[in-house]
């Protein structure tokens, strides 16, 4: 009797434990505009889970963020860059339409796509989404950041090198959900 109590506390106590992970990852990592996501990821040639993981790291997940730099959205989009991205499709433009999830992220999705495909790889089209195409460009051309003029050795700025790192970290949880 004894015994069965023991294995039945330890079976609620597993129960609570795994139910609170879960929530815990839910929390963490949501799954929100998955469709969206693996629509305009499919479009532009980019992985699903690197789009999420953007939206993660930029907003968790928040259609209506806005940034004290002036991103705006899910993907927290500068409307000028925005309005780049729009024209180059083809869309009409308007800074409100950044609030809207499907807008936003083919916008960001394009633009990622645009990055990676400038600077062959995504580590590169990372660090330009957060800090700018221009600084990249500067930094590769700099010694002190890049040996090669190819890849980054060094990031000068903190914010670019920890919002890489938390999109990596995000991007190994994803990875596993959109397959």
């Amino acid at each position: 009797m004894r015994v069965s109590f023991s294995l039945l506390s330890l079976s609620l106590i597993l129960i609570v434990l795994v139910y609170t992970v879960g929530c815990v990852f839910a929390y963490l990592y949501p799954m929100a505009y998955s469709e969206q996501i693996i629509l305009y990821a499919e479009k532009y040639n980019v992985e699903s889970a690197l789009i999420a993981s953007v939206i993660n790291t930029e907003s968790n997940f928040a259609e209506d963020a806005v940034s004290n730099k002036g991103a705006i959205g899910l993907m927290q989009i500068m409307p000028s860059t925005a309005k780049w991205v729009a024209s180059s499709l083809g869309k009409d433009y308007k800074e409100e339409y950044l609030l809207d999830a499907e807008y936003n992220i083919e916008i960001g999705t394009y633009y990622i796509s645009y990055l990676e495909k400038y600077f062959g790889n995504e580590e590169l089209a990372l660090c330009a989404y957060n800090a700018g195409q221009g600084n990249v460009k500067s930094w590769l051309s700099d010694k002190e950041y890049s040996k090669d003029g190819k890849t980054l050795d060094k990031i000068p700025y903190q914010e670019t090198e920890n919002y890489l790192n938390k999109v990596f970290k995000n991007y190994h949880y994803y990875k596993n959900k959109y397959k």
